[in-house]
């Protein structure tokens, strides 16, 4: 048993500092050199993840301390993304959880801790950010031990020790008025509370992946923790257990261990240890590596169901090809099914048309980043809106998924939030306002479907104050209908290029997505319509040379600045009869039928049916 070694991962609600204090915990213990300029958040090593401020996938890296070596695991924090931190957990034996000195318990605490505690992983809770203004670590710490009484902590994880600590100023300290100037106290707990991992060095080997990473060198690398056994490189071994339970003879070709932000090559490593392994070619996560003459699959944890799916299609519009270099079905599928392999709680499904696939996911963050990851991989393809996921229970009534929404917001916009959410379907289960504090938290139980468009109504209506988080709560009974857009579209009349005096002679018609000079085509959505209703508009109208003017004359059209959309704000923007069409160049929305002549007919003929 390896007793100078410790496993550990760190979980919290969204930016309540994970990487930043990962970053810390780098610095203090030597990875870096003194002098070396490092980048903020340094584990947020993908595009997006640094382009949004949010870790997407967990990153593995290890620290050494006083002759210990400590591998730890950042995990991401938007619900989102749980599947990550689910799966991570079977790799550790102790968490850190953080919290945030002023926010305190949110959503995603309840659940990563949840997950945790039923594992019966030993928590170490570290709350974080004490230096911000307003911060009530005292409170925060009985709020937590709430928290773990709720989810039915054992006596042994409710006795948890409690850190004081400010990541990104890198001190921390046991008392909240006692903080040291370093990382050492955090690194003492850690030490003294986690205990070593256990396992049999000498047993038959047996290793469960639960994470996969890609080398354009050596191909799929297999992250996972040597539960029993010692393995070398080159061994012989075989793979079974995952979803085939085919049991195939591999070879270990190079085994790696992390010490800080790299991977470095050993010839053997023992039980306890995080280890990475290549040369398994169609590894797959939740399978088992064992010894030759004990195969024994180890279980994998259950993942949570998806609740939100959506089409994704081949592009078929008259801008099709032009700007993405993979175009084809075949392309499409191959990227997907990829995917799946490493997303353990994505789901892709084949359609009665070749040219569909149906995606589901955990929410709408979690498929828009599929999209935009896809997007700049220059693939190009068009997304239906986002639907959530039903199920029936035994008697045949309809379930719906339901979240678990907290709502942050200044006392002045109370009124509006509620009776938005009340619309949508929302029930207020609980409201807490501090009282020398303007702010107040609203806590509702709401549809998974009412929460779809809500975020940008939320900044409008609190004057970007307003901050919402959610998390799947569970299925219950269908909550009846919701209104879901008040708004049509402007839809564009003919192919061409934008032009002033058309956008001039549209935009008292509603908000305008594109300006001059743009290529559109026939069917695309230009624009909000300001009244229930569709209508097509000429944006790409010319102003006719006669007589009496040239066409330059009335040249001071005042243009109204269009709305610029991101990828989230189409997918929320989108009617049931309306794509998102994603190129690497540009992301358009458009009516899935071009033509106005063919609309019309079909909505003619569904009147005629439902009469």
């Amino acid at each position: 048993m390896n007793q100078k070694l410790r496993n550990i991962a760190i979980i919290a609600h969204v930016d309540h500092g994970k990487t930043t204090l990962v970053d810390q915990l780098l610095r203090q213990s030597g990875v870096f050199r003194s002098n070396e300029q490092v980048q903020e958040r340094v584990m947020d090593s993908g595009d997006l993840e640094r382009e949004r401020g949010i870790t997407i996938l967990s990153k593995n890296t290890a620290v050494n301390y006083k002759g210990y070596r400590i591998n730890i695991v950042d995990t991401p924090g938007h619900a989102d993304f749980g599947g990550e931190v689910e799966r991570i957990l079977q790799m550790v034996d102790g968490v850190l959880l953080l919290v945030d000195a002023f926010e305190g318990c949110m959503p995603q605490t309840r659940f990563v801790l949840r997950k945790a505690l039923d594992l019966g992983k030993t928590p170490v809770v570290v709350v974080n950010k004490v230096d911000r203004p307003g911060a009530r670590p005292l409170e925060v710490v009985d709020e937590t031990l709430e928290l773990f009484i709720d989810l039915g902590a054992s006596a042994e994880q409710l006795d948890f020790p409690v850190v004081y600590a400010s990541a990104r100023d890198g001190y921390s300290g046991l008392e909240p008025d006692e903080l040291g100037d370093d990382m050492q106290p955090l690194f003492d707990t850690i030490i003294n509370t986690v205990p070593a991992p256990d396992g049999d060095p000498e047993g038959p080997i047996q290793v469960l992946f639960s994470t996969i990473d890609y080398d354009d060198y050596v191909g799929r690398i297999g992250v996972g923790r040597i539960q029993r056994g010692t393995i070398r490189r080159n061994q012989q071994a075989v793979l079974c257990g995952g979803t085939d339970n085919v049991n195939r003879e591999v070879k270990i070709s190079r085994l790696y261990r992390f010490e800080g932000l790299k991977r470095v090559e050993v010839e053997e490593a023992s039980a306890g240890e995080i280890v990475a392994v290549a040369g398994i070619s169609e590894l797959s996560i939740g399978q088992t590596v064992c010894g030759m003459d004990c195969i024994e699959p180890l279980p994998f944890v259950h993942i949570d169901e998806p609740t939100v799916s959506m089409m994704f299609m081949v592009n078929d519009s008259p801008f099709a090809g032009k700007e993405g270099k993979y175009v084809t079905s075949r392309n499409l599928r191959d990227r997907l099914f990829k995917e799946v392999e490493t997303n353990v709680s994505m789901r892709v499904e084949e359609t009665g048309s070749t040219d569909m696939f149906k995606v589901s996911g955990r929410g709408e963050l979690h498929l828009s980043i599929l999209i935009e990851t896809m997007r700049r991989q220059d693939y190009e393809f068009a997304v239906s809106r986002p639907k959530v996921i039903f199920h029936k229970d035994e008697n045949g009534q309809l379930l719906e998924p339901i979240e678990e929404l907290t709502v942050d917001v200044p006392q002045e916009y109370v009124g509006a939030v509620m009776e938005k959410l009340g619309q949508r379907k929302g029930e207020l289960v609980n409201m807490i306002s501090e009282p020398d504090s303007d702010s107040c938290r609203l806590m509702f139980t709401i549809p998974a479907r009412g929460l779809m468009g809500y975020r940008s109504e939320l900044l409008t209506d609190t004057r970007g104050n307003g901050v919402m988080s959610s998390i799947f709560h569970g299925y219950e009974p269908y909550k009846g209908d919701i209104e879901e857009r008040t708004h049509g579209s402007l839809v564009c009349h003919e192919t061409g290029e934008t032009t002033g005096y058309g956008l001039f002679n549209t935009q008292e018609r509603g908000r305008m997505f594109v300006g001059p000079g743009v290529p559109v085509y026939m069917g695309q959505v230009v624009g909000e319509c300001s009244r229930n209703e569709d209508i097509v508009v000429n944006v790409c109208k010319k102003k006719h040379v006669t007589n009496m003017r040239a066409s330059g004359s009335d040249e001071a059209l005042r243009l109204t600045p269009p709305a610029i959309l991101s990828l989230e704000q189409c997918l929320e923007f989108i009617a049931d009869d309306e794509l998102v069409e994603v190129t690497p160049k540009n992301i358009r929305m458009r009516k899935r039928i071009l033509s106005k002549e063919q609309r019309m007919k079909l909505a003619a003929k569904e009147i005629k049916e439902e009469s």
